[in-house]
This record gives C-alpha cells, structure tokens and sequence, in this order.
C-alpha cells in the first residue's frame, strides 16, 4: 500500500524501515532531510514536505511531543489541510489525551479518519519490529491501518471506537516504566551502600520476577548505560507530566506520579537531560551519597 510517514527519528525510522520490509510503499517525510535521504537507500520515496507526505490518503506520524505533532497536522501545509476527504492519519506518538481528542474531532470535521496507535518499545524494538501496538477509533480506520501495524510490531491490540483511549494506555504504561524505575534506583541505591554488587542484585531478582523490562533497565542503572540514550530524560519527563495532567482530569490522584517527576526534574538540573530516562538511578544514587559506579565489560 502507498503510504506517507513523517518522523524518522529513532523510533520512526526503524518503523519504517519494517513497513517498506513488508511490502509497503512509503514516501517518508522527516524535518531535517537528511535521515529521509538515508532511507530512501532502503527503497523509500523522499517528500519534500508534509503536504506529499499526506498526498497518498494514509499518512503514519512518529513525532516527539504534543508541540511536533500539532505543528505537523494544523500548521501551514500541515496534514489537516493535505490529507484528502476520506483519508487517514495514524498517530503513533505518545501526545496527551486532550490532544488526540482534538485530532479525533478535527479530522472527522475535514471529512477525514484517525487512529491513535502509540506505541511500546525502544529503538531496538522499532528496528526489529518487536514493539507492541495499541490502536484505538473507527473500526475501518483500524482495519485499513491493520496490515501496517502489524508490521511494525510483535503484537497489535485493538483497544476500541475512542481513539483518545489508546493515549491513556499508552500513558499509563509508561507511567509504569518509570514507577518501575524509580523502585530499581532506591533498590539499587540501598544495596550499593550494603555492599552488594548490583549486578548480583539484579541477578537474584530477574530471578523471582522473570521480566525483560526489568532485565533491560535494570543492567542500564547497574552498569551505569546512559548512553546512548534510548528514551532521553526530559522525554521521559514529558511523560510523566502528560500521565499527571490526564490524572488530573480524570480526578485521580498520583502521587507516585509527582515524586518521579521531582526526580527527572532534578536530573535534568544536573545535565542528565539528554541521556536515558534510566538516569533517575543516577539521580537517587547521588541523593544517598553514592559516586558513579560503572561496570565495564
């Protein structure tokens, strides 16, 4: 299928990558021109705005952050004005829920269709189609975008008919992650001043829990892996913030929520803003007085 997809950072550019794997026909769109060029080597079609990215009726968006995506689709030449009547634009980013909800109705008012279908992985997985898709909204926009998603990813939920409910998964997820996170860096932080290696530590509780999310984050914080980054703090940040706004609308307290976002913040004052999320062990690791503690090998 002809298809459009602006964003090539690095999730998008792994994604899609696997969508021209699959058979797909994919002009890509990217700011800074270059990264379309480098995958127009894999078979790609360079576009050279958004408008052509929008031109073949089903256009798939990864982009950063609430900003980047209403800049794309309600700027000048953006995707709203672009896409044709009866087209479709897939959002794959994680944005907040009153932003998918103004593209859900801006899109049905211009006589077009949306899907929200955020997904869950790092570049890796993006690169190796192993990422895991939550797609919500109209029932024939899911199916036409079906065959793509399912391409990018290990597995494909439908979630249902309101495309702003895939954004609050996807939200709550990460907020997940970073919970997560911030109990690994205390944990970590305790041992440590134990005296207990932290490699030991994480082997005894990959034991128990048997997770590869604990596994992954847990090896960045115990080998001090910041960098590259696969999801940079101040995203992270980003994050949290989104999670804390949706809670507040929907009137649930997050405290939890709060605490992780002093701590990115925190982070982010000292420098850590460009390197992994997984920092916060950096972070609570100072706070209790540790020094850096990198395993080589």
């Amino acid at each position: 299928m002809k298809i459009g997809f602006v964003g090539l950072g690095n999730m998008g550019s792994g994604i899609a990558r696997n969508l021209l794997k699959a058979g797909h026909e994919v002009h890509a769109y990217n700011r800074t021109a270059s990264r379309a060029e480098e995958l127009a080597a894999d078979g790609a079609g360079v576009a050279r705005t958004i408008a052509e990215a929008a031109a073949p009726g089903l256009v798939f968006t990864m982009l950063a952050d609430d900003h980047a995506v209403e800049e794309c689709v309600f700027g000048d030449g953006g995707i709203l004005t672009s896409l044709p009547r009866g087209g479709l634009h897939v959002s794959l980013s994680t944005i907040s829920v009153a932003l998918s909800r103004r593209l859900a109705e801006e899109h049905a008012r211009h006589g077009q269709e949306y899907v929200s279908a955020p997904v869950f992985g790092r570049p890796q997985a993006a690169a190796s189609a192993h990422l895991v898709v939550v797609a919500a909204g109209p029932p024939e926009a899911v199916e036409k975008a079906r065959p793509m998603l399912e391409a990018m990813g290990r597995k494909l939920f439908i979630l249902g008919t309101d495309a702003p409910q895939a954004n609050v998964l996807k939200l709550a997820g990460n907020f997940l992650i970073a919970a997560m996170l911030e109990a690994l860096s205390e944990a970590f932080a305790l041992t440590r001043k134990a005296g207990i290696e932290p490699l030991k530590y994480l082997e005894i509780m990959n034991t128990l829990y048997q997770s590869p999310v604990y596994e992954i984050y847990g090896r960045i914080i115990a080998e001090e892996r910041f960098e590259p980054a696969g999801f940079k703090m101040l995203l992270g940040l980003k994050d949290v913030r989104l999670v804390l706004a949706a809670g507040e609308e929907a009137a649930v307290p997050m405290p939890l929520a709060s605490l992780i976002r002093d701590h990115m913040l925190s982070g982010i004052a000292r420098g850590m803003g460009e390197i992994d999320w997984a920092a916060i062990g950096r972070v609570v690791a100072e706070d209790a007085g540790l020094g850096s503690k990198r395993v080589d090998g």
